[in-house]
């Protein structure tokens, strides 16, 4: 059997996929949150108001108790405020503050360049 395998490409993607999480990381201490709080906050602006701690224990793929700590202290440092659900009282709903959204679109748009750069690696390793 002689299957096509591009490992290079594979290696150069996997590269950049570290390189724009440093840069992530990086950008995240410069706007003054941690990786992990930017990481919280992108994932709850990401599902649009609609975030609950269950879904970000699904997305970021971490224990349930890692999570509820970083929403509390994302929500100690005036990023994420919670919202309990008008249908289910044992759900509630979490949404970046004023804070937590400037703080969140510093990074996004710093990382701009790197997103567009990594699409199209991306892009390019599935031709």
């Amino acid at each position: 059997m002689s299957e096509q395998r591009d490992y290079a490409a594979a290696a150069a993607f996997r590269a950049e996929l570290r390189r724009f999480s440093r840069r992530s990381e990086e950008l995240a201490r410069a706007a003054g949150i941690t990786p992990r709080q930017y990481l919280v906050l992108l994932m709850i602006a990401g599902e649009g108001g609609a975030s609950t701690v269950s879904g970000l224990v699904s997305k970021l793929q971490l224990t349930q108790s890692a999570v509820t700590e970083l929403v509390q202290r994302a929500e100690e440092a005036g990023l994420v405020a919670r919202r309990p659900s008008e249908s289910d009282g044992r759900v509630v709903h979490l949404r970046l503050t004023e804070l937590g959204e400037e703080k969140l679109a510093a990074v996004y748009d710093a990382l701009g360049p790197e997103r567009i750069h990594l699409r199209n690696m991306f892009f390019e390793l599935h031709e």
